[in-house]
């Protein structure tokens, strides 16, 4: 039976790590309002907005410069530990450099690099 959460009893509430607070920070004016609604939702790492895989297209389609970058550099690199916890060793998952990559989509980063980092954060 659930209750009227959705969940079964005893189950617990995905925890929302919210990528708002990095879309307040790169918000120039040509950054959609509504990025903020576009949060991760752990332990599955979709977006709580649109169900995608977090980060979302709506992340990946932000136009980007230097400056951009640097922001989401800060602000991405804290999500690494946590999800690569959370999404590897699951069947059909992500490997931990395939979580490095999705979540520094916005840099060049080799397979050499993805696996360097992802020993960093694991």
């Amino acid at each position: 039976m659930t209750h009227h959460t959705g969940r079964e009893p005893g189950s617990v509430a995905p925890e929302r790590l919210d990528a708002g607070e990095a879309a307040s920070a790169v918000r120039p004016t040509d950054v959609p309002v509504d990025l903020e609604l576009h949060c991760a939702g752990r332990p599955a790492w979709r977006c709580t907005h649109d169900g995608e895989p977090f980060p979302c297209p709506t992340w990946r389609a932000l136009p980007l410069d230097d400056s951009l970058r640097a922001v989401l550099l800060a602000a991405f690199t804290l999500f690494l530990r946590p999800a690569i916890r959370d999404l590897r060793g699951h069947p059909d998952g992500p490997t931990p450099p395939e979580i490095v990559r999705r979540f520094l989509w916005f840099l060049p980063v080799t397979d050499e690099e993805a696996r360097a980092v992802a020993l960093r954060y694991r």
